[in-house]
């Protein structure tokens, strides 16, 4: 029966095997090249006097193998099989029976032929033989409808509990399929089902539990009582054990919040099933521990300390579990897994490449800095061996790592770059090249190393689209860093070696490096010139745009690739109102509107961020907001501010009214080297107006410094609409001024007529008083990550080092303490010393940041907490590029 596996339309044969030695050797399969004709043709020995058991049971054994396959049968066809097979009732081979059985189910006879059978499968459900009764039992559950079925319920009925443990468990499994359409006639038998759950059989047990569960699952409520029972009787099998520990799981899942340090009845189970004697049990028990929605470090401690155990299981499956499982703990709680590292480092060397790829991407995600080295090693002794799925975690994990540890990113890009030299498929390479954009973008130290690694990569990769993504991402990085020249080359050979599609994105990189930068341009212009006589269109095309931009004099990234702010679906729009109005007059660009009208498609995706952020605790309006990276964008599209230069900060939306109020208002506070922009996110939610010129009044009086510079109204705000409101407000240069602005939305009302739906001509002006805004300190600092801290604080002048000590108070845990001061300060984490070590009394955090001006600064935090009182303390260090911006740190913690 284990040729059934392999391919049907060969013979089976020997992976090394000559061609001379096939006769000899060759094994063949016993389906190979059957058919359903001659296999229809073979099953009329059904019908014969003398029965032979052994050649029907072949004959079967084929139909079973065609319908299995797809094969379909006719009505017809299936009439015939099916008649001819119920004349083999009259034998009494018993694994002739048991084929019997199966071919009757697979079948699948019609309601009208059903009956003939119906009378035989009685006959065998009432023999004294378990076997019989017990398939006979399914069959009749799987071809009878709903009305036969309530006939023969009785004796349904009566072998749930029946002594033979076969029977039982074949009603029991029966019944689980019948619930699907006939949920009413099983749930009559929910006495005796709750009757077979105390039942000594182990099977018959689990199949009763889950069997219960399922007539339950609809009903939360139903579903927890079930549970609740369940956890305080005896449930003595281990299968069932396990469906408990899951149902009891999904109990806890579907609770909702829990209060801090309350664990409950179902937790208690839990871990009390950590101990049971069965491997099976203690694995689920504790998987459902460490799945759970909020877990605490103490709850996770019992369900890690028993799965470091089973580390050094001799069973590989054990040992896969736990570490699997520990590998999912280390995403969420890596502190808590850092135990478990030296158990998991002797699974590095473990025979299966499973455990091994699962234990050493743990210890990546849980290793300290001075393991990484160590584990780089370890991890390209068998990067070789596994598949690439394995392999991508691997990187994944590397990708993590060197975030975390940035100053380690030399000996991780090297790996990178090595594993990248190897073979693999697309989704591998692929994973390797995000990782290494992702380093360049996020540790700026690693630009260079990790150019020098793709440019070598591009130079033989046979994969289209990660060639062009490289030669995009040079085209924009190449040109700004030291030796931009050296990667010409590089970009030149894939004009002349690749396919068109990667020699157009070679062609668009070229001139990056000619508008960029100044002293290559004449030579990328002669490169460009080559180009000209591409056999692509598309290469060609590019070539003659570039070379015409760069010579006409143009520098800097707009040279070749211009900024157009007008979009193309108003463009298009205008364009086919210019025609259709007769074309009298010259096209005007500027009468296009610059605003872009929501789609359906992106308010529907709107009201989902809506509803995460409701979630989440965040106002509306708020969780409604753009990303940050789409705050400069906003912004360009604004004429008036394109001399106030490059944008500093956006700040996090700030509601300003109450989420159940008529008119909804969000601020962001945009910052530029000399101006502050107030951006008002204005949403009009009273389906009865219309606003329009709607404007917000700022008042300076609280904020010396500030002078007010202009007011962009919004010219029309209509129900459910988001629109947009401007106050720029002028600083001195470089200027850290705060304070406190009080708001007022203007604006002219009209009504909308409820009967017509058209809205008055005239309206009447209103207000209407908004919450305060602060400008603090804060608010002129940005996160930027340094790749070496200690270098980087070493270099500080020591004469800009300010330290002080302050007190926060009572809190519940370190990890909060740290927490809140983070967010203060709004600076980058380094190193990845933003997580606490459970139950640590005491804690060093590293921020970096630059202020307003491209000052620099440095902090350097220490926390201590009293064990009684919980009262934390605060020691803070800074170090700045001027002593002035190391004061203003200080400031903003004495603010908040």
């Amino acid at each position: 029966m284990a040729a059934t596996a392999q391919d049907a339309s060969a013979p089976l044969r020997g992976p090394d095997k000559k061609d001379e030695d096939r006769d000899e050797d060759t094994e063949y399969s016993p389906f190979f090249g059957i058919e359903k004709g001659a296999v229809l043709q073979e099953a009329r020995i059904f019908n014969e006097s003398h029965i032979n058991a052994r050649q029907c049971q072949q004959v079967i054994t084929k139909l079973l193998y065609l319908l299995c396959q797809g094969e379909t049968f006719s009505k017809k066809e299936a009439s015939e099989v099916f008649f001819s097979v119920t004349k083999l009732f009259q034998n009494r081979d018993a694994n002739l029976r048991r084929m019997v059985y199966l071919v009757i189910k697979d079948v699948c006879p019609s309601a009208d032929e059903v009956i003939i059978i119906t009378s035989s499968l009685m006959k065998d459900m009432n023999s004294k033989t378990d076997l019989y009764r017990s398939n006979a039992i399914r069959v009749l559950c799987s071809i009878t409808d709903t009305q036969l079925l309530a006939q023969i319920e009785r004796y349904l009925k009566q072998a749930v509990v029946d002594k033979s443990a076969v029977v039982a468990s074949a009603v029991l499994v029966s019944a689980f399929h019948l619930v699907s359409h006939s949920t009413e006639i099983v749930k009559r038998w929910t006495n005796e089902i709750q009757e077979a759950v105390q039942s000594k059989h182990s099977m018959v047990q689990f199949h009763a539990v889950a069997l219960l569960h399922a007539l339950r699952a609809n009903d939360r409520l139903a579903v927890s009582k079930l549970v609740s029972s369940l956890v305080k009787g005896s449930v003595r099998s281990t299968l069932a054990q396990v469906l408990l520990v899951r149902y009891v799981a999904q109990v806890i899942q579907e609770s909702g919040p829990r209060q801090p340090g309350e664990t409950g009845s179902f937790y208690d189970f839990l871990e009390s099933c950590l101990r049971h004697k069965n491997d099976m049990v203690t694995v689920e028990a504790a998987r459902a521990i460490c799945n759970m929605k909020e877990v605490t470090t103490r709850e996770l401690t019992p369900a890690v300390t028993v799965l470091q155990l089973m580390l050094s299981s001799s069973k590989p499956v054990i040992r896969f579990a736990a570490v699997r499982t520990l590998n999912k703990v280390a995403m969420s709680h890596p502190m808590s897994v850092t135990n478990c590292n030296i158990d998991m480092e002797s699974l590095i060397s473990d025979q299966n490449r499973s455990i091994a790829t699962l234990a050493i991407t743990t210890l990546l995600k849980t290793g300290n800095e001075s393991s990484v080295d160590r584990l780089l090693k370890q991890i390209g002794t068998f990067m070789t061996d596994i598949a690439d799925e394995f392999k991508i975690v691997v990187v994944e994990a590397i990708r993590s790592l060197c975030l975390k540890f940035p100053q380690k990113y030399r000996a991780l890009m090297n790996f990178l770059s090595g594993v990248l030299r190897e073979d693999g498929g697309f989704e591998y390479k692929k994973a390797i090249v995000d990782s290494i954009l992702i380093l360049i973008r996020e540790i700026p130290d690693a630009k260079e190393s990790g150019l020098a690694h793709l440019c070598e990569f591009i130079e033989d990769c046979e994969f289209t689209y990660l060639s062009t993504q490289v030669l995009h991402l040079l085209g924009m990085e190449g040109p700004r860093t030291k030796e931009p020249a050296k990667y010409i080359r590089y970009i030149y050979n894939r004009v002349i070696l690749e396919n068109a599609t990667v020699r157009a994105a070679a062609v668009s990189s070229l001139a990056q490096f000619g508008a960029l930068v100044e002293d290559l341009r004449p030579r990328i212009q002669v490169l460009l010139k080559r180009a000209l006589h591409d056999n692509d269109d598309e290469v060609r095309d590019r070539a003659t745009l570039y070379l015409s931009q760069l010579e006409g004099g143009g520098s800097g990234e707009e040279a070749v690739q211009p900024q157009w702010d007008v979009p193309f679906k108003n463009l298009e729009a205008s364009l086919r109102a210019y025609l259709q109005n007769g074309a009298q007059h010259a096209f005007d660009l500027g009468s296009v509107a610059r605003e872009v009208p929501e789609s359906p498609g992106h308010a529907k995706k709107q009201a989902k961020e809506a509803k995460k952020g409701r979630d989440a605790g965040l106002p509306a309006a708020a969780a409604r907001a753009p990303k940050a990276s789409e705050y400069a964008d906003q912004l360009k599209k604004v004429p008036q501010f394109a001399k106030y230069g490059q944008l500093f900060k956006s700040s996090e939306p700030v509601q300003l009214t109450e989420e159940e109020t008529e008119y909804n208002i969000v601020v962001i506070k945009h910052v530029f080297p000399n101006h502050t922009v107030l951006q008002f996110q204005c949403t009009n939610t009273v389906q009865e107006q219309v606003l329009e010129d709607v404007s917000v009044s700022v008042d300076l009086s609280d904020a010396e410094g500030f002078e007010e510079e202009a007011v962009l109204p919004l010219a029309r705000m209509v129900y459910g609409e988001v629109g947009h409101s401007y106050v720029a407000l002028a600083r001195p240069e470089g200027a850290t001024l705060v304070g406190k602005f009080t708001n007022v939305l203007k604006f002219t009302v009209k009504e909308i007529d409820p009967t017509s739906g058209e809205e008055e001509e005239d309206g009447y002006s209103d207000e209407y008083t908004l919450e305060d805004l602060e400008v603090g300190t804060s608010d002129y600092v940005k996160q930027e990550g340094v790749a070496d801290f200690r270098s980087a604080w070493e270099e500080m002048d020591e004469s800009t080092e300010l330290a002080d000590s302050y007190g926060l108070g009572h809190r519940d845990s370190m990890q909060e303490a740290v927490e809140a001061v983070i967010a203060i300060l709004g600076m980058q984490v380094c190193e990845g010393t933003d997580a606490v070590a459970p139950n640590a009394r005491s804690h060093s955090a590293l921020l970096s940041g630059i202020f307003i001006g491209d000052a620099t600064s440095l902090v350097r935090l220490k926390f201590g907490i009293e064990a009684s009182t919980r009262e934390v303390a605060m020691h803070v260090t800074v170090r700045s590029d001027t002593l002035d911006v190391s004061e203003l740190v200080h400031q903003i913690i004495q603010d908040a």
